[in-house]
């Protein structure tokens, strides 16, 4: 049966996995603290996964984790559709950062399945692993390791604060798929999620229509230093790595500031160092910045200043500075026939919409380098996110929802 142009989603449906999803680890009153791999987010993926089930998807789980839910086409031979987002949070996490994009995904088969449509090609619902990164980092680690950025065995490598290793955590918890985490052909890739800013809250509009994502530049730098005794230890022969660290960070903190005026920002994101231990130099030190700007020549101004306040931050404190590991993202990455699609949507529905930039990151920037991808953003309020205030209403959903539905079928039946 065809969908006809006034289809619409279930919304209490929706709002109702939305509120299931917020009694499944939670952290400060009104938030999430769901980190990846842990036991609180096994408990989600099994939920996600009944709920694919119920809608008669076919499940597959990757060697990363990732989970794939299969609505099968008319024409199974062709590339799929695939809908997604994360169901891991922050350490002070909201209910709908990544949630919402993925529960999208499955009310927009249920949709389906409720009208009696097939369409033409698949359509794949997906929860990709550690997008937070809040746990084993870098963030958005088996979405890219899905489009052949980071191979399989050093994702399984990786090492969190606990102690815990990625492969045995995957193993401990279920979810060390026999499919290899690695891409096929996809016809698009289509991402709700909430802004994460306050801009749509502020203008009052109903949904952003995401046009691309301000370039951010970042590194893991490690300090090396020598540990010594705090007190009789002369200024000029310590080697404190913990300072040089935090010298970083605060240089980097200022780079943010010189460029604030036009909308630039840095980040002095994470300092980590070893004994770390009052009466003691720490002779270790780890730290993780970034920089993002709109203008991407700017952007790139900013990083050589990030580096080279990295090595003048170890000069000074008489250490040694070594990059670890670097990554960017962002730019012009979205399909632009995507985006005129979600546009035509909106115009359609008479939704009061507005193009818009992404200030974070997402897993959709990691598949834009493999397919055709858009986002669409819906409201938050204030812009508040990352945080356990991070607030929504169902009403906040509607254009996104909808629009994400008429989207994904005008793509899926072409």
């Amino acid at each position: 049966m065809p969908m006809t142009l006034d289809a619409r989603v279930d919304l209490d449906r929706f709002w109702s996995t939305i509120e299931a999803s917020a009694a499944v680890g939670k952290g400060r009153p009104g938030g999430l603290s769901r980190l990846t791999l842990g036991d609180d987010d096994r408990k989600m993926r099994d939920l996600f996964r009944e709920w694919c089930v119920e809608a008669g998807l076919t499940i597959e789980v990757d060697a990363a984790g990732n989970i794939f839910g299969r609505r099968a086409g008319t024409d199974n031979s062709l590339p799929p559709i695939l809908i997604g987002s994360h169901l891991d949070t922050q350490i002070n996490g909201g209910r709908f950062d990544g949630i919402a994009g993925v529960l999208a995904g499955l009310e927009v088969v249920r949709c389906l399945n409720d009208l009696g449509h097939t369409t033409r090609r698949p359509i794949v619902v997906v929860d990709w692993t550690n997008e937070e990164g809040a746990r084993f980092s870098p963030p958005m680690v088996a979405s890219g390791c899905f489009v052949g950025k980071y191979d399989i065995d050093w994702v399984h490598d990786l090492i969190s604060d606990d102690g815990a290793r990625f492969g045995d955590e995957l193993d401990r918890i279920g979810y060390k798929g026999d499919r290899p985490c690695k891409a096929g052909e996809i016809d698009a890739y289509f991402e709700l999620h909430i802004e994460q800013g306050p801009i749509l809250d502020a203008e009052n509009r109903e949904v952003g229509i995401v046009t691309g994502g301000y370039p951010v530049r970042g590194m893991r730098a490690s300090f090396k230093g020598q540990t010594a005794h705090t007190g009789p230890t002369p200024m000029d022969l310590r080697r404190n790595a913990l300072a040089a660290g935090a010298r970083w960070l605060t240089a980097v903190d200022d780079i943010g500031w010189d460029f604030a005026v036009h909308d630039g920002k840095a980040t002095a994101a994470r300092l980590t160092a070893w004994p770390n231990k009052p009466g003691i130099l720490s002779d270790t030190a780890e730290a993780v910045c970034d920089v993002r700007h709109p203008d991407p020549i700017t952007t790139r101004a900013m990083t050589e200043k990030m580096r080279r306040a990295l090595f003048e931050s170890a000069a000074r404190c008489g250490c040694e500075a070594v990059i670890e590991d670097e990554w960017e993202w962002g730019g012009d990455i979205f399909d632009h026939e995507l985006i005129d699609g979600l546009r035509a949507q909106a115009v359609r529905m008479d939704f009061n919409w507005r193009d818009i930039q992404s200030q974070a990151g997402h897993d959709a920037y990691f598949l834009a380098t493999h397919c055709p991808t858009a986002m669409i953003f819906t409201p938050c309020k204030d812009g508040i996110t990352h945080n356990n205030h991070e607030s929504c209403e169902p009403a906040d959903f509607v254009a996104g929802l909808n629009i994400l539905l008429h989207a994904v079928v005008a793509r899926a039946d072409r």
